[in-house]
């Protein structure tokens, strides 16, 4: 073997060097001593070569070796933009949901509450084979957080770990989250994973804190079991959010108990006496929060209340005309408008719906913060009606209000100058009786669904922290949290983002609630279903053989 025969067998050791030094690199991901030599020495080696070939041989200068160089280079030009287009595609995740109800992408409740994860969280799921549809939706999930981890397991092959959960059959999906483990729901071929209750779930396990919601009683107030006008479906979302809820009847106390966090007056019939309304001022001095939702035609005397927040309810009805091609009545109003606020910052365009709605004014008053929630549409879509007797709703100029109109409306005061919590003028105990309204098309406001509501429970003796501020939400309507119409559009999460602002606590998300998919299959009769094999399979393709056959016969 002579000299430069052995000189060529050195020279590749140089491209062996190289690429082993990367493929212990890449492969192992840790870049010690042994790759990072290797690949130094095969590329000191490789250019030892270049350059001892184009000083012997003019090797530079040669035609063939610019193509080849030309072609070396622009094939390493498409291998590193390949690369940098997967490397970004991995590091900076892009997806295009184009279904109409955004079904195959999170909801911002989902997002924000995934993305400020604590500590890591992993959902176990005890089952043989992995679905597709679940496990896209675990994706989801955990494209939003390196915190959130899931892992498949048969619990048959496992089952010290099937123990520790306490899994007794195929399909379980369990939540583990520090020392605290809690089941999500059940798995089987009809029913999947369900956003819903996987952020639900999430929220309760994280949440380390537990707000005490009240709902008033005893005024004709909607109930909290599941019966004809419940709220019992309110109810049930405000404990999937982790709030604990109680009725309240004011009658049977001389005060609010210390450890209300929110107090809820929905659709109350009759008047509150005066130790009642007094009770409620004295809350909201102390930094209590107040929701209430008052329906039109009746008068529960809370205007000392409103009064010192500069809220006056408006006796006139709000008509709105731009659901009628929905075959709705006027007096069922469609929000699309909504403020600025926490509470409706994300509903974006998307309809919220109002049946028989009382307006309300605002007033300035100083050191409270006011801003409208709900907005009706402008004149002449929607105005506030005064002769609500008339079949024929119509405007009236001088009676009537011409809209936009403001339906809910969220305040906050600071504490640091408290209101008098005395009541000049007693206020009567006997209430007339409403104005009867007849409207077309009334929307039904109840529901069958049966929800659990936690018991009454007494006066605590452990006094909230000092709040700062107080804060009050009206509504002119309370039966869009009602059963059958709480679950309709953004009505739900119109409800129950105004508790959560109100409770004051960080970790409660205001946002747009996961949405179920929605049930799209087409059901045909066997005669349809034969119609449309026999179009597929004979009436199409004579079709288009016979327009080929006149098109052939024209050009012959």
């Amino acid at each position: 073997m002579n000299k430069n025969k052995l000189w060529k067998l050195v020279f590749w050791l140089g491209p062996f060097f190289l690429a082993a030094g990367l493929t212990i690199g890449l492969i192992s991901e840790k870049w010690g001593i042994i790759p990072l030599l290797l690949t130094i020495l095969g590329l000191v080696i490789c250019s030892l070569w270049i350059i001892i070939q184009s000083q012997q041989s003019k090797w530079w200068q040669k035609r063939s070796t610019q193509s080849g160089t030309n072609a070396l280079v622009a094939t390493l030009s498409v291998l590193v933009i390949l690369g940098l287009i997967n490397f970004l595609g991995i590091r900076y995740h892009l997806r295009l949901d184009l279904t109409d109800s955004q079904l195959f992408t999170l909801s911002p409740q989902s997002r924000e509450l995934v993305s400020n994860l604590p500590q890591t969280m992993k959902v176990w799921l005890f089952s043989k084979e992995q679905n597709l549809q679940d496990r896209e939706l675990l994706d989801n999930y955990h494209r939003q957080s390196n915190k959130f981890k899931f892992e498949y397991l048969d619990p048959q092959l496992k089952p010290g770990i099937a123990e520790k959960f306490g899994v007794k059959d195929y399909g379980e999906v369990y939540l583990e989250f520090q020392n605290k483990r809690q089941l999500v729901q059940i798995i089987n071929e009809n029913e999947r994973l369900s956003e819903i209750k996987l952020t639900t779930r999430l929220q309760q396990i994280t949440s380390s804190t537990t707000a005490k919601v009240y709902f008033l009683q005893g005024h004709g107030e909607h109930p909290l079991t599941a019966s004809k006008g419940a709220i019992s479906q309110a109810i049930q979302g405000l404990t999937d959010k982790n709030l604990t809820t109680s009725a309240l009847n004011l009658a049977e106390q001389p005060q609010v108990p210390d450890d209300a966090t929110v107090i809820v007056v929905a659709g109350p019939k009759k008047e509150l006496l005066t130790g009642e309304v007094i009770a409620l001022q004295n809350y909201l001095n102390r930094g209590g929060n107040l929701l209430l939702m008052i329906d039109p035609n009746t008068d529960p005397k809370i205007d000392t209340i409103l009064k010192d927040w500069g809220v006056r309810l408006d006796n006139r009805l709000a008509i709105d005309t731009s659901g009628a091609n929905l075959q709705l009545g006027p007096a069922a109003i469609l929000v699309t408008e909504y403020g600025q606020h926490p509470i409706t910052k994300d509903f974006g365009k998307n309809i919220s719906v109002y049946p028989l709605t009382r307006p309300l004014e605002i007033d300035p008053v100083p050191g409270i913060e006011s801003m409208a929630l709900l907005k009706t549409k402008p004149y002449p879509s929607s105005w506030a009606e005064s002769d609500q007797k008339s079949e024929k709703l119509e405007f009236n100029e001088g009676q009537d209000l011409k809209g936009p109109l403001t339906l809910g409306v969220a305040l906050t005061r600071k504490l640091s100058n408290p209101i008098p919590t005395t009541l000049s003028n007693p206020i009567p105990t006997t209430l007339p009786n409403p104005i009867p309204t007849t409207l077309s098309n009334p929307i039904p406001t109840n529901s069958p669904s049966p929800i659990p509501t936690n018991s009454p429970s007494p006066i605590s003796t452990n006094s909230q922290p000092t709040a700062k501020e107080s804060r009050l939400v009206v509504f002119g309507n309370s039966n869009f949290a009602a059963d059958g119409l709480f679950e309709q559009q953004l009505n739900g999460d119109v409800f129950l983002n105004s508790v959560s602002w109100l409770s004051q606590q960080e970790q409660q998300l205001l946002s747009i609630r996961p949405k179920e998919p929605k049930n799209r299959r087409i059901v045909i009769s066997t005669l349809e279903a034969n119609l449309l094999t026999i179009a597929a399979v004979f009436v199409l393709p004579l079709i288009g053989l016979g327009t080929g056959f006149v098109i052939w016969w024209k050009r012959r």
